[in-house]
């Protein structure tokens, strides 16, 4: 039985200290999205330009995807509908094929960083070259989803979590951070001249529109909606503790990776312009044994977030046909391939493939706010949601963080032209 046939069996919660441990797991499957190499790329290349001056983006972010998530999760929980299935059905064709193309789009573009970082890491370990070390991340990937192992993957995922968080903590152990700046860096706003790509890269990389898919998706295979509303609002409670963990997580490792990039490669003036550069230049600076645990954190990063964004893949497909995600399904299959092929084909036409990490998380915070106000939508419909529809306050709320989000794209835009 997969492990998502076994999130359909009816869970029956029972009062006790364990209850949370039993619905953990979703949100840590998000979280890897966002410490995924296109974070790594964004991180580095905002620690080692920027210093300790663009924590703030990742201390505002990681609150908005906490919000955004925690939204988008009610959604899957009282309706039984992941966010693509729930547009397909409530939005007009002429409105929800647009949409769902588009975050189909934002999809290989995910799969494009997280395939390229695994391939530099492979380039790190083992001298592969990047087209190489693409193919055999692609592959591996793939033969992951179609077998019948998917039962072990969110344990896998876990752990893959554990050891790069645990990598960052021994690697800020080797170097001298200045805490002060850091803590500053956190809570006060600054944009440095030529920063706002770092900043919309950094935001883009962070709440990304495939993981508000993927938790939709992951949280309503639980089929919660078929319960009794004392078990509904229940399950609401641990699914907040369970995303606020989990982003919390994903918060330390971000902010570790631009404070290790800070404290080393900013503190000697050198700006990261490639993902094996930075751990060239980790090895003179800090040892080598950082150098090997930054690239093989680095691999784990990159398969795991593969995976995520195949999944993220199939159910946005599989929702253009009014389907959930099934892993023997022929149209999740076809999502999966249609995330990850074109994505392998880009990543042999790229000539810099650092440049190709940044670009792509850009791109996923252009798509961001269609997602959003899709989700904003959906979630303040009563239609839709019944008596757990958003209150005033939240849906003010939930707007106004997507119109933020496309005011900087404007900005971004105009900045560039």
């Amino acid at each position: 039985m997969s492990f998502l046939d076994k999130l359909k069996i009816n869970h029956h919660p029972h009062s006790g200290a364990l209850d949370l441990l039993k619905y953990i797991g979703p949100g840590l499957l998000v979280t890897v999205g966002f410490i995924d190499p296109g974070n790594w790329a964004t991180n580095l290349a905002a620690g080692s330009t920027f210093g300790y001056a663009l924590l703030w983006v990742v201390t505002f972010s990681s609150i908005m995807l906490i919000i955004i998530q925690h939204n988008v999760a009610h959604l899957g929980i009282v309706t039984g509908l992941c966010l693509s299935e729930a547009t397909n059905r409530y939005l007009p064709n002429s409105l929800s094929r647009p949409i769902i193309a588009s975050a189909m789009l934002a999809s290989i573009s995910t799969s494009l960083a997280e395939i390229l970082g695994g391939a530099i890491a492979l380039r790190m370990l083992f001298g592969l070259p990047i087209k190489v070390g693409a193919v055999i991340v692609t592959a591996v990937c793939i033969g992951m989803l179609l077998s019948n192992t998917y039962s072990k993957i969110e344990r896998w995922i876990i752990t893959f979590v554990s050891i790069i968080g645990l990598s960052f903590l021994y690697e800020l152990f080797l170097v001298d951070v200045d805490w002060g700046q850091a803590v500053t860096g956190w809570i006060k706003p600054t944009f440095p001249d030529n920063s706002l790509l770092i900043v919309m890269s950094v935001l883009g990389a962070v709440v990304m529109p495939h993981n508000l898919f993927l938790h939709s998706e992951v949280i309503q295979s639980r089929e919660w909606n078929l319960e009794e509303p004392a078990v509904i609002k229940k399950q609401l409670k641990y699914e907040f503790y369970d995303t606020l963990l989990s982003m919390g997580i994903g918060w330390a490792i971000n902010s570790a990776m631009i404070i290790l990039a800070a404290a080393t490669f900013f503190q000697a003036g050198q700006p990261v312009e490639e993902l094996d550069q930075a751990q060239q230049l980790l090895v003179p600076l800090v040892g080598n044994n950082a150098g090997i645990i930054f690239a093989a954190a680095l691999l784990l990063a990159g398969i795991s977030s593969t995976i995520t964004s195949g999944i993220a893949g199939a159910s946005i497909f599989a929702g253009f046909f009014g389907e959930a995600y099934n892993q023997g399904d022929l149209h999740s299959k076809l999502g999966m391939l249609l995330s990850f092929l074109p994505a392998l084909a880009l990543i042999f036409l790229i000539s810099d493939p650092f440049e190709g990490l940044i670009i792509s998380q850009m791109l996923l915070s252009v798509q961001l706010p269609i997602t959003v106000f899709t989700q904003v939508y959906l979630t303040s419909s009563r239609r839709v949601m019944g008596i757990y529809v958003n209150s005033r306050s939240t849906t003010l709320l939930l707007v106004s963080l997507a119109t933020l989000v496309t005011l900087l794209n404007i900005a971004l835009l105009i900045s560039l032209i």
